[in-house]
């Protein structure tokens, strides 16, 4: 769920305790706030699992508690593999290493976060691909795998489990 709050404190646990309140589990929140955004609103990205039937309460609950809904979906891709990549990631294009994954349609790289250590030195980062099968995420992988071989990249892999 996407959903925007007052931005004043006590705002979020409005947004959230609804969900407890129906029996449902929250995964993952994502709430930052722009300083320089002059707007009295705050986006709050919520994951969560709900009990069968119970969308309507919490809808009913949030709008009750003064949050706005922008948006409710399920995530396509719930198949996830992490990797560590270490090498001149940015020297060698790390965007177009991200491009031709997501440029695949079966998969995309949903997580991405790196480490500069200094302009010439090797740069390392987790990267995380999704998608919505088993048989893709291993097509997505040996993908990886062959661009990281072309661009002199190491990868670090299994993440999960870890």
């Amino acid at each position: 769920m996407k959903l925007e709050i007052k931005d004043s404190p006590g705002q979020l646990v409005a947004a959230l305790k609804p969900v407890s309140d129906v029996g449902g589990n929250i995964k993952s929140v994502i709430h930052e706030r722009d300083p320089l955004s002059e707007s009295k609103t705050l986006d709050v990205e919520i994951t969560l699992e709900l009990p069968e039937g119970k969308l309507d309460d919490l809808k009913n609950l949030l709008k009750k508690s003064g949050v706005s809904i922008l948006r409710i979906g399920e995530e396509r891709f719930l198949i996830r593999k992490s990797v560590i990549l270490i090498g001149h990631l940015i020297h060698t294009d790390l965007s177009d290493t991200v491009d031709r994954i997501d440029g695949t349609g079966f998969a995309e790289v949903g997580e991405l976060s790196m480490i500069m250590p200094a302009v010439n030195e090797p740069t390392s980062a987790k990267l995380t691909i999704k998608s919505d099968s088993i048989e893709d995420i291993t097509r997505a992988m040996d993908l990886l795998r062959d661009i990281s071989r072309q661009k002199g990249i190491l990868i670090v892999e299994p993440l999960e489990g870890i």
